[in-house]
């Protein structure tokens, strides 16, 4: 063990904010799960809303997960949401989501952009790209 009281207080402040992290249930960063008491508040902002059309049982939608949870943190002015297509059918069927996962860019309520397919994060960036400010 080191005798500096500084890393040792760093190590015990790092311990501590680990075993927090084990206690609270897992919610990524940034990232809003919407459903029907929440999309059309979530869509309708200025921001930009990058929705993910995702379902439990799609294997490519979980391979995009990490992809997307990441370029969450590299666009701030970017709001990431992402919709259960199983549990929001009503939603899912009325932006006629037919293929997942499906992303698509709101602003103001209004569809500006739209990708289908496990895009991987070339294609997460560049719709992002287009349409940070």
């Amino acid at each position: 063990m080191s005798d500096d009281p500084e890393i040792e207080k760093i190590k015990q402040r790092k311990l501590e904010e680990m075993l927090k992290q084990q206690s609270q249930p897992k919610v990524e960063p940034g990232i809003i799960d919407l459903n029907d008491s929440n999309f059309e508040q979530t869509v309708s902002a200025d921001n930009p809303t990058l929705v993910d059309f995702w379902a439990e049982w799609c294997g490519p939608c979980k391979m995009m997960h990490p992809v997307f949870e990441s370029l969450s943190k590299k666009y701030p002015t970017i709001k990431f949401a992402r919709i259960n297509v199983d549990n929001n059918q009503n939603i899912a069927m009325r932006f006629a989501v037919q293929s997942i996962p499906t992303f698509i860019m709101f602003k103001a309520g209004q569809i500006i952009d739209k990708m289908m397919g496990a895009v991987g994060a070339p294609g997460i960036n560049m719709i992002c790209k287009k349409h940070s400010s």
